[in-house]
């Protein structure tokens, strides 16, 4: 063994397949089950390709991340629609020009629509915190208004923590259009894989020196202390790459970072299709945030329908919950540093993804970081 990889969803896997085409021998510990980390799909009882950790489409702007992708699958265009339903009314999301319409009085809506035209003249979209600090009190109040029917709600349930808590970046990852387009992103590149997730993972991972074993916890094995790392008891010096929750590395010696998890209800409906999109949130629902209808990710034939609702909880660091997301706020981030600062002082670890980086990336972002760390730490 020449590196040893924790973790093998998108981050630990790019990395080590590029390793292993520079002749290195590298050894992923997972411990899961499966590969491909929260993008791992698989076809349900009922005949569905579902994705057991939450909706995942892959998109970007950046051509190159979308060739990389083309080498280990093939990829069918699929434009992600989303929506949100709050007082009995759906709304596509982000929200646009139909959202006024569905909520405001006719005669409001067009006066509202001219402003927001106006006001953000030559462009398509902004975001909500934008909207909510304009000074004309229609516009402000429109922002206001989706703010306490929508964003606070559901930022509330997801992160556990006030709006006014979490980092102005996660209220700004969904825009409002001045428009009546939909589709959730506006990159060029929007696509699912023609097979499967998983299939893409078994392809990346295809390589003779690239040795998976599952079910392997590596903080059973690894630690981190003195500036060094040890393995068993004794010093390793190879590089290791690590791609989970930075604190747990070191023991949780400055507290436990902050990350949301998950949990998901399993159901299945006779019926064709439950729900307008084949991602809606709830935000005045108690409990859930969104259910993900998978016969709509991506289209699928067959009877009936699986779909998965998601319920949000705090990461405990027990066998029944997975860190998902990072919640980030001034706090967590300068406690973040902390952790990063012990990381730097070895100089056989190398720590990226999005539990490692402590950074909410999308999928192409997670791609874009690692491709960099393979450029600048193995050439």
């Amino acid at each position: 063994m020449d590196c040893l990889v924790i973790g093998c969803g998108l981050s630990g896997a790019v990395i080590a397949r590029h390793l292993a085409e520079q002749g290195k021998l590298v050894t992923i510990w997972e411990r899961r089950d499966h590969i491909g980390g929260n993008m791992y799909d698989y076809v349900d009882e009922h005949g569905f390709l579902v994705q057991k950790y939450g909706p995942h489409t892959f998109h970007t702007k950046n051509e190159a991340l979308y060739n990389y992708m083309c080498r280990f699958e093939q990829w069918n265009e699929y434009k992600l629609t989303c929506g949100a339903v709050w007082s009995g009314k759906y709304t596509p999301t982000p929200f646009n020009f139909t959202t006024i319409d569905t909520f405001y009085p006719p005669e409001k809506a067009i006066q509202l629509k001219e402003k927001l035209t106006r006001a953000f003249e030559g462009r398509q979209t902004a975001t909500v915190v934008e909207v909510l600090e304009h000074p004309d009190p229609d516009i402000r109040g429109y922002a206001e208004f989706l703010f306490k029917n929508d964003y606070a709600p559901y930022t509330a349930k997801q992160w556990g923590v006030s709006p006014e808590e979490i980092d102005p970046s996660v209220l700004k990852r969904v825009p409002l259009r001045f428009s009546y387009q939909e589709g959730y992103f506006d990159d060029p590149y929007q696509v699912m894989p023609a097979h499967s997730f998983t299939a893409f993972f078994e392809k990346l991972l295809d390589h003779p020196n690239i040795h998976v074993k599952l079910g392997m916890e590596a903080l059973d094995h690894l630690c981190a202390k003195d500036g060094a790392l040890y393995l068993d008891g004794g010093k390793l010096d190879i590089p290791v790459i690590y791609t989970g929750a930075l604190d747990e590395l070191f023991g949780c010696v400055y507290g436990r970072l902050p990350y949301r998890s998950l949990r998901f209800e399993w159901k299945y409906s006779e019926d064709d299709s439950i729900q307008e999109a084949p991602v809606v949130a709830y935000p005045q629902e108690n409990g859930y945030t969104r259910i993900t209808e998978y016969k709509k990710l991506p289209i699928q034939d067959g009877l009936g329908t699986s779909y998965a609702v998601e319920y949000p909880l705090p990461y405990k660091g027990d066998e029944k919950t997975e860190p998902y997301y990072p919640v980030l706020t001034e706090k967590s981030q300068e406690q973040y540093r902390r952790y990063k600062e012990l990381a730097d002082r070895i100089p056989n670890l190398i720590c990226c993804g999005r539990l490692a980086d402590f950074k909410y990336y999308n999928m192409d972002q997670a791609l874009a970081r690692v491709l960099d760390v393979c450029a600048e730490c193995f050439g």
